[in-house]
Formats: C-alpha cells, structure tokens, sequence
C-alpha cells in the first residue's frame, strides 16, 4: 500500500467506489429535476369549491431559490465548519501527526455531505414524482385558471349535479370539470397549479434542517441519556444511591474512564466484595446542558416555518405539508444512519470506508463492507490488531491506522503505554482514558 509519512493510502478502487457513490446521488437528484420538465396528471375539479378558490400569491414569502439556501447551502456550510474546526475533537492526543488528523476531518466531511446530498436528492425525487402521480389541485387554483362558465359543457366531466328540467335548486357549476375550462395560457403556472400533494418545501427543508440537527446532535452530543445495556446482575451495587463510582479511585491508574468489571455477577455468589468496581446506573451517564438543545431547536423551528410558509402563501393544504414534511424526516433519519453511528452510542463519529475488496459490493454471506484486507491490496489492515496472522505475516492494525470510532489513536500508541511497567501483557488490551485519545488498544 502508498504511504506518505507513516499513513497508508486507500486503494484507487476504493477511492473510485466512493466517487461512483457520489454520481449516484446526483443522478438521483437530476431524475427528480427531469420530472419539472412533465406534465402532471390534472385532477378534475368543480369551478364553485371554495377549498381552491384562494388568490394567487405571485410573491412568496419563502421562494425556491432561498429554500435551496435554507435546506442545502447552510446546512453543508455548517457541516463544513464543524468538521474543520471541531474534528477529531479532545480525543486526539498532542502528539498526533497532523496528517492523520486532517484524514479524519476529510473523511468527516465527506461522509457529512454525502447524507446530506442523499437525503436532499431522495425527499427531491420522491416529491416530484409524487407530485407528478397525483395532480392535487392547489388552494389557488382557481385564481390561476380563470374558468370561463361557458366552457362548463365542453370541460364538464361526467352529469351536472344539478341545473337539469325542472330542477333549479343546484348551480348548475357544481360540476366536475378538467382544466380546459381555464383562460389562462401560461402553461407553466397551470402545470404548477396541479402540485400540491407533497409539499416540496416541507419535504426539502426537513431533509436538509433535520439531517443538520442529527449530524450536529452527534458531534456535540445532545441527546437523551443513555443507558447502555448490561448483563444481569443481582449485585446491588448498580442501583443503589450510596455506593461511589470508582471514577475516583481508579482515576490514578490512567487505565479507563469506566472500571473494568472483575467480577461478573452470579446467582450463586454470597457477596459482592468488588463493589468499588461498580459503577451505579444513575452515574454512567448526564443530561446534556439545557443550551445545546439550540442546536435542535433552531434547524427544527426553521423547517416549520418554512413549511408553514407554504400553507399562508396557500399554495398547499394541511395534509400536503404533514406528507411532505414526513418525507424529509424520513430521508433525513435514513441517510443520517447510512454514514453515521448512532447518536447515544457512536461518540459524534462517521463510519468509516469500506475494505478494498469490498468496495463495489459484496456476495451472500459475506455480512458486512468491512474486512481484514484494508484499505489496499498491499494487505495492510484498519481492522485487525498489530502482530502477524495466521499465515505469519505481519499486519499493522487499527492502533496504528487510527481508525477506531471512539476517537483518534495515535500512531503506534504502544511506544508510548507498553513501557509503563503496567504489567499489561503484549496482546491484552489497554483500557485508555478518553482524555488521552482512545478507548481500547
């Protein structure tokens, strides 16, 4: 594998697999941009409802020139920022290569505007044609048609409800009618008149303000406490009120910001003597400060005005918004998950690449785009540990690569711990503290 000081080099063919990626996601925009150019199925409508009887709002408060603002130039201009500025974060310790930490930022960014350009270009897509299928008139669709009454025969679809012989109790408008009772020529805003269902600024503004406030909740953690899983225990150490955690008391061994259990629960055991082992529930996680729910809050409130918007410009009903909006949450959850790690549980970290091997895909049974093989065919892996393999040959690992998701290790961490006389053995894991840059090594 190419090397630049130390660091490996990802293999053209992967390099290439996450290119085609991004080709992937324009096509998906540029179909959902070619179906503008369609027309849509037009709903028949009754020239005397009062539901699409709303003038014609030439001026819109929210246009879609500033939307694409609002949803995609800021939202990637922040993600931008964050990932230059605050990656890798307080985890990287002093003395790691500043090249390794600009990969780690780059690879933030990239996987950041990729869910972004993927749930924007999916919830684009997904709206127009929509909107296409269904045709729903708009609130002010009458103003922008202009009907001529007597046009009511040629244009009426199937029997007048009423205005028959001897039957003058019903307007004889109250018929269903196609647009050809419209005046109007403009066939762009006669086309447009007939998309309401979805509302395309609900669902490209939540795409884009939520996928924000997902990716900015997982960098700055905020989000409801977690309470990680654990095995079952009768020690009444993990809920009792009065029992210390040992964050103290183990502080000065430098060996984890959580205790390692030495004692696993059992039915059978009489006490618990390692109960300073033990950290109680109510101690293994905090409420974020109350401020950084701005961070949710700001993007989550514009996308509601923006869709809101929509509903005093009457260009669209009530259910339009929810639907649409709907869409953008949708997309914006699933391409946030896509490239990141769970919010309470992926410590504001991407993914990271696919192996090599992997990169275009992989066959039945194979289970996951990651493998041994790394990045390149040179077989240096970001996956598997330092020492030689099975085959004794000799592989550098994620401690050297860096590549753990719980923060930056630096290269060739265990110049810097093996000689500590911590009568820790040549494969046994070190348990770091996070204020030094890792997790596990």
């Amino acid at each position: 594998m190419p090397t630049f000081t130390g660091l490996s080099v990802p293999s053209l063919r992967l390099v290439l697999s996450y290119i085609f990626d991004w080709i992937c996601i324009i096509a998906i925009a540029a179909v959902g941009a070619g179906w503008e150019y369609l027309t849509p199925y037009k709903r028949p409508f009754s020239p005397v409802n009062l539901d699409i009887s709303y003038p014609f709002e030439e001026h819109e408060t929210i246009p879609t020139w500033l939307m694409a603002v609002i949803g995609l130039v800021i939202p990637a201009a922040i993600i931008f920022l964050v990932c230059i500025i605050f990656v890798p974060g307080p985890t990287a310790s002093r003395g790691t290569p500043k090249l390794l930490i600009w990969r780690r930022k780059l690879w933030e960014w990239n996987t950041g505007w990729m869910g972004l350009a993927l749930s924007l270009a999916t919830a684009f897509m997904v709206t127009q044609g929509m909107k296409l299928l269904f045709g729903k008139p708009r609130p002010d669709l009458l103003s922008r048609c202009r009907p001529d009454l007597g046009r009511l025969a040629q244009a009426a679809v199937g029997n007048y409800v009423g205005g028959g012989a001897g039957d003058n109790e019903l307007n004889p408008a109250w018929v269903m009618v196609t647009d050809a009772i419209c005046q109007n020529t403009n066939e762009d805003i006669m086309k447009d008149g007939f998309k309401s269902f979805p509302s395309g600024h609900a669902s490209f503004s939540w795409a884009g303000l939520l996928y924000l406030t997902l990716f900015l909740a997982s960098k700055f953690s905020v989000a409801i406490p977690f309470l990680a899983p654990r095995p079952f225990s009768t020690n009444p150490a993990y809920t009792s009120a009065i029992t210390p955690s040992n964050l103290k008391s183990r502080a000065s061994t430098d060996r984890s910001i959580l205790p390692v259990h030495k004692q696993e629960s059992s039915l059978t055991a009489p006490g618990y003597s390692e109960n300073d082992a033990v950290v109680p529930i109510r101690y293994q996680s905090a409420a974020p400060p109350v401020y950084t729910l701005v961070l949710i809050l700001t993007p989550v409130g514009t996308a509601i005005y923006v869709a809101s918007t929509r509903f005093t410009d009457f260009r669209h009903f009530g259910f339009d918004l929810l639907f649409g909006s709907l869409i953008g949450i949708t997309t914006a959850w699933f391409s946030f998950r896509w490239y990141h790690l769970p919010i309470t549980r992926g410590a504001g970290w991407a993914w990271g690449p696919r192996s090599y091997q992997r990169a275009w895909g992989i066959g039945v049974g194979v289970g996951s785009y990651v493998g041994t093989e790394g990045w390149s065919r040179q077989g240096k892996s970001e996956t598997q540990r330092n020492g030689p393999n099975t085959n004794g040959v000799h592989h550098q690992g994620y401690a050297a690569e860096a590549t753990s998701q719980d923060g930056i290790i630096e290269m060739e961490r265990r110049d810097g711990l093996r000689g500590r006389n911590d009568g820790t053995a040549a494969g046994q894991p070190i348990y770091v503290s996070h204020a030094q840059g890792a997790h596990v090594v």
